[in-house]
């Protein structure tokens, strides 16, 4: 998906949505959706009628495990997609001072921070996400209670400024593919952190996901960590 124009969007009705949630919804929407839809007990962001059926739209721009019961209750019954974003850009804007990029950078492996509250979950058919790629600005204001350390100033809110771009994940296989290539048979999370040129605690996340979906299996531990290897049917659903 390319950069896009937040003004090119109708504004949506929105309850008590954080600023950033609500423009991703009203980015997203489609003609004939449905918004703050009642579906046994809980409540939808977006009802969306496809060729496919019906469609539930989530926008979650925070925890994971806060919608783990919402998801348990209705993957069974209606697909679901879940829509995530990550700040390729933050802009920090401050009052009578001119917006400055912050050196802090999200990455598509950022979602698995939140994955591990519901890695179980990864293999249902019905449950795919959307990662959007965006520009976010930290509205910060000064308050004389925070210790001068922080630098004396708190967010107040954060506001999309941009979206640039879309990656979907339809299932777990998906998300395998994130994995780097030239991993050993037998690996530990060092070796997927120094290979995919990320940390190695995002590593333990994604391997922990892993895991606890089926995809890897543990096989031994040593000083240098634990050790994996894909399981037989992801080898199989990758060649």
């Amino acid at each position: 998906m390319t950069s896009k124009n937040l003004s090119e969007n109708p504004i949506i009705g929105t309850l008590n949505e954080g600023s950033l949630h609500a423009a991703l919804k009203t980015f997203f929407a489609e003609p004939g959706d449905q918004f703050e839809v009642p579906i046994d007990g809980f409540v939808a962001d977006i009802s969306r009628d496809t060729k496919q059926g019906k469609m539930l739209i989530e926008i979650q721009t925070s925890s994971f495990a806060a919608m783990r019961k919402k998801l348990t209750k209705l993957l069974d019954s209606h697909q679901i997609k879940v829509i995530f974003p990550v700040a390729k850009e933050i802009l920090i804007v401050k009052p009578g001072v001119k917006p400055r990029k912050s050196p802090k950078k999200e990455t598509t492996h950022t979602i698995f921070k939140e994955l591990v509250s519901i890695p179980e979950l990864l293999t249902h058919s019905n449950l795919s996400f959307d990662v959007v790629k965006v520009t976010v600005k930290k509205i910060k204001e000064y308050d004389p209670k925070i210790r001068r350390k922080r630098g004396g100033f708190r967010t107040i809110n954060t506001e999309l400024d941009a979206v640039h771009e879309t990656q979907h994940f339809s299932g777990i296989n998906d998300f395998m593919d994130l994995l780097p290539n030239n991993l050993p048979p037998v690996f530990t999370t060092a070796h997927v952190a120094a290979n995919a040129k990320i940390p190695r605690s995002v590593a333990q996340q994604m391997v922990y996901c892993f895991r606890h979906a089926g995809s890897l299996i543990q096989v031994g531990n040593t000083k240098a960590g634990k050790e994996y290897r894909i399981a037989f049917e992801h080898e199989k659903a990758e060649k």
